[in-house]
Order: C-alpha cells, then sequence, then structure tokens
C-alpha cells in the first residue's frame, strides 16, 4: 500500500515543481531522501532516563533507534569516552512519507500557540531542520507515562539544490510554515 503523502508528492506535488520551476527532466525534481530523527540527554549518565528516551523515539517512528555515544572525554563535563548520550533514527521510503504525515496532521497543529514553523532553517543545499521541545505532542506518546519532557532535532534531508526549491517542496508537501502575516501577530 502506498503511504498518502507519497501518493500526495506523485499526483500533486510533482507537477506543482515542475510547472512552477520548468525542470528538463523529471529526474532533476527534488524529492524529500530521508528524515533523522536526534533525542539527547546530554549529561545525565542515567541508564533508565537514556531507555526511556529511546524507547519513546522508537514509539515515535516505528523503528529501533541507535544509540550514539561520546566520541571523546571532557573532563570539565564530566564524560567519558564510549558513555552512552543520544539516540538517532533514519527513516527512509514508506516510513519517512507515514512519520511525515502525522508530523504535519497530528503532532504540529498540537503545539500550544502554534502559528507555523519558522522557513530559516534551511542550510543553503536543500536540507531543513526543525527543533521540537517535548515529545508528547505525538500520539503514540502517553503523557502520563513521561517521566521527563525532552526534544528532538527533526532534519528532512532533499534532493533539491537550493533553499528554494527545498522551500517548496515542503510546503507543498504540506508543512505548515509561518508566513509575514503569522509573524505580525506574534508582536
Amino acid at each position: 500500500m502506498i503511504p498518502a503523502m507519497k501518493k500526495k508528492y506523485r499526483e500533486q506535488v510533482v507537477p506543482e515543481l515542475q510547472k512552477k520551476f520548468s525542470y528538463g527532466n523529471r529526474m532533476q525534481i527534488p524529492s524529500l531522501s530521508k528524515i533523522t530523527i536526534n533525542v539527547s540527554v546530554g549529561m545525565q549518565h542515567d541508564r533508565d532516563a537514556l531507555q526511556a528516551v529511546l524507547d519513546d523515539l522508537g514509539k515515535i517512528t516505528g523503528q529501533r533507534p541507535v544509540t550514539i555515544k561520546a566520541r571523546k572525554s571532557v573532563s570539565n563535563f564530566k564524560l567519558r569516552e564510549g558513555v552512552s548520550l543520544a539516540g538517532k533514527v533514519t527513516l527512509r521510503g514508506a516510513r519517512m512519507y507515514e512519520f511525515l504525515d502525522r508530523l504535519i496532521n497530528i503532532a504540529l497543529p498540537r503545539i500550544r500557540d502554534f502559528r507555523g514553523i519558522p522557513p530559516k532553517s534551511f542550510d543553503g543545499r536543500g536540507n531543513y531542520s526543525l527543533g521540537l521541545k517535548e515529545q508528547t505532542i505525538f500520539p503514540e506518546i502517553n503523557p502520563d507515562h513521561v517521566r521527563k519532557v525532552h526534544g528532538m532535532d527533526v532534519t528532512f534531508v532533499t534532493t533539491a539544490n537550493t533553499d528554494a526549491e527545498a522551500y517548496e517542496l515542503l510546503k507543498l508537501m504540506g508543512m505548515p510554515f509561518e508566513t509575514a502575516k503569522n509573524k505580525g501577530e506574534q508582536q
């Protein structure tokens, strides 16, 4: 079964991008190649906290996270080489499109006073990063069972060459970027 977001990409986004940017070849049309989600527990050095974070990340993504360990020791931070600090998941294919669908349609609207995500977080090469402050915006997480609220970094890696192409791709996919009108309301 084809995910709804992938179907939307093929049927609506591709023709719109083709029309807007006048690509000569269908292979030039940008697409989403992967989504990476990173979660850090910081300097807690608590196995239970790390395991809770990894469990939450696994529930959110539907995929087992990889544990990230410290590369070198830093005495000022009381950090030793090899200590587990974070978890990360890389989503591709159907899981990527399903996560994107849940993020756009379910999780982001659950953020309090949500007016859109900032369009300034592009890296200059067509990739977009988004920081979320808590994991409880996802319906897979039961807020009653959360011991500690943690944030996560979500990075959308596209095949776009410029930020303008990537912005248009994500906007057409349904990403709720904040507009100048929304910024004026905040002040």
